[in-house]
């Protein structure tokens, strides 16, 4: 067993330890940013007013593709803006109403506030009466008074920039709300005038992209699209119920405050009794003398009541909106869901055409094989009509289910001459190779059980496929012809780049030899005739046959004409006298007919005759 090297552990370490890290990475960042997508969407405490409600309409507004839904979006940006704006109203009648509490850091910074404040009314005015001392000096006076003017001016500004510093130290500290809610007002109107709401141009819908693959990527966008809307419908009927629960408490808290001052409760039931039954008021020198102390101190009291009265009020509104969101999104979440049905049934009706392709194909291929199977037709016919419908059906299938799956590009005729150009380059041999299986299936080609020689290996043709060639090697054409054993493969590009030979027609016809040495001595004449006319006989049928499958072979009109009668070649050797008699036999006869006309010879040789079979 091979060991690992020392640099191959240290390799295999550090790629587990960086499996490890990133596997943590992915792990906590999960949560992460599901916890920012709920801080998103929730109400915070720390910001005095909440603007996700407007963030989430602007968001989706980037999503909407068609009319109706960029109408939609509109309606919803539209209601998010108010709702917004009302809540910037409301906060800041509240802080106004309801100061809040200065903490420690706040209180000392309030009278640092209060100290740059005086410090800066005294040099105020210090440099008005020094601007009025200028003006009614004499001349010998003013270069003095308009130093002490530019010191003071000096000391103006400097108080000026102290108390912008304290001022800006109360807001980081939340000690003045109202300063931070103006400022986010300023901001949002400077960032809605700067990048203002248009309707962006209709897209296309999705369910008009090309190919099943397309459909299916817009189909997810879709689904994620719905669920956006579905997440901002939950967050708004949400934030109704939380302004809800607001209201109820605030219209509890304002009961409660009338009904603890004496002066707004009995306004309160007189106005609910009505003016016929309203007491005659009692004459002024009667009424309880009340101090300026107690008036002031109910005219506050009364202030931050109607202050909260319109707070109650603008909480009806903002509640509105955001039911009034609800059914916008809603609304908008239906038609992106009849949208994203659109896109499954043209899904499954390309998964339809696909399955119905395939089935076509299967039966047609049945079909097919059943037709050929005619006896009538010639083997090797028969099978290169079944290899080329065969490899036709399913490279016509193959494209049409790619042109359904990926669709048709919109570059068609570009794309395919980049993609042909590189295919011929990456697969010039595979090109080739196919080309040459086009020139075996012709003509003048090959067929299985072909007795063919190919860059100078012999043997019977046992696969032959779009690619390669297989032969089963039986040594040279004119020898004994028993196979070797071996399975020589060939590329089909020989039958372009190089050449064949083809020693079979439809009858697979062989010229086989016949060789009898007779011995000094004997007259070889009386034996020359009598084995020529045993082969004459023995092989007439067969040479007849093949003359015809000959003549069929070539071109009509050539005037060629072709004999397979035997021939005999004599000649003297060493011992005596070699006949040689050529004739022609059919390839998988040839065994039979050779053992047959040997054992006549060997008869006549003997002298015993042979009866005629």
């Amino acid at each position: 067993m091979k060991r690992f090297t020392l640099v191959e552990k240290i390799l295999t370490i550090v790629l587990v330890l960086l499996l490890i890290a990133a596997g943590t990475a992915w792990w906590k960042t999960a949560p992460t940013l599901q916890a920012r997508k709920k801080t998103v969407a929730a109400v915070t405490s720390t910001d005095l007013v909440d603007e996700t409600t407007y963030g989430t309409a602007q968001r989706l507004s980037l999503l909407a593709q068609t009319e109706d839904e960029q109408a939609l979006s509109q309606s919803a940006l539209r209601v998010a803006d108010h709702e917004l704006d009302l809540a910037f109203t409301a906060a800041l009648r509240d802080v106004e109403a309801h100061p809040p509490a200065l903490n420690s850091e706040s209180g000392i910074i309030q009278g640092r506030i209060a100290k740059s404040q005086a410090l800066l009314d005294a040099d105020q005015q210090r440099v008005t009466q020094l601007t009025a001392a200028l003006a009614q000096a004499k001349t010998a006076q003013k270069d003095a008074i308009q130093d002490d003017l530019d010191l003071a001016q000096s000391q103006l500004e400097l108080d000026k920039d102290e108390l912008d510093e304290a001022n800006q130290d109360l807001v980081d500290a939340g000690g003045n709300p109202r300063l931070q809610i103006e400022t986010m007002v300023q901001e949002h109107n400077a960032q809605t005038k700067a990048h203002p709401v248009a309707p962006a141009a209709a897209a296309p819908a999705a369910v008009l992209q090309n190919g099943s693959l397309g459909k299916f990527k817009a189909w997810r966008l879709i689904k994620k699209k719905q669920q956006d809307l579905d997440d901002a419908q939950s967050a708004a009927d949400q934030k109704a119920r939380a302004l809800g629960e607001r209201r109820a408490a605030l219209a509890g808290t304002l009961d409660n405050t009338k009904g603890s001052i004496s002066a707004l409760s009995q306004h309160v039931k007189t106005a609910a009794s009505g003016p016929a039954s309203a007491p005659t008021p009692a004459p002024a020198t009667a009424s309880a003398p009340r101090s300026h102390e107690d008036a002031a101190a109910l005219l506050g009291q009364t202030k931050s009541i109607s202050a909260d009265q319109k707070i109650l009020t603008m909480l009806d509104r903002r509640i509105a909106d955001q039911h009034q969101l609800g059914r916008i999104y809603r609304q908008w979440s239906g038609m992106v869901a009849a949208e994203a049905q659109a896109v499954e049934h043209e899904l499954l009706l390309n998964a339809l055409i696909i399955v119905v392709i395939a089935l076509a194909l299967l039966f047609l291929d049945q079909w097919l094989q059943r037709l050929l199977d005619n006896p009538k037709l010639d083997r090797r016919q028969v099978e290169t009509l079944r290899s080329i419908t065969r490899a036709a059906l399913r490279v016509v299938g193959i494209l049409i289910i790619l042109l359904i799956v990926i669709g048709v590009p919109s570059q068609f005729g570009t794309m395919i001459g980049i993609v042909g150009a590189g295919l011929t380059v990456a697969l010039k041999d595979f090109i080739v190779a196919f080309f040459g299986w086009l020139v075996l299936m012709g003509r003048n080609g090959i067929r299985l059980g072909d007795w063919v020689e190919i860059n100078g290996v012999s043997g019977e043709v046992t696969e032959l496929g779009m690619f390669h060639t297989v032969l089963l090697e039986t040594g040279n054409w004119s020898d004994s012809g028993h196979p070797t054993g071996r399975r020589v493969t060939f590329t089909n590009s020989f039958a372009i780049e190089g050449h064949y030979f083809n020693f079979s027609t439809s009858g697979q016809w062989l010229w086989d030899e016949l060789q009898v040495v007779v011995p000094a001595g004997s007259d070889p004449y009386p034996i020359v005739e009598a084995i020529t006319k045993q082969v004459g006989e023995v092989t007439a049928e067969s040479a007849r046959q093949a003359e015809q499958e000959w003549q069929r072979a070539v071109p009509a009109g050539r005037g060629k004409t072709f004999s397979g009668q035997p021939g005999v070649n004599v000649k003297p050797v060493v011992g005596g006298v070699e006949i040689s008699v050529r004739y022609i036999t059919r390839a998988n006869e040839r065994f039979m007919l050779r053992a047959k006309l040997y054992q006549s010879a060997v008869d006549l040789l003997g002298g015993k005759p042979r009866s005629q079979k």
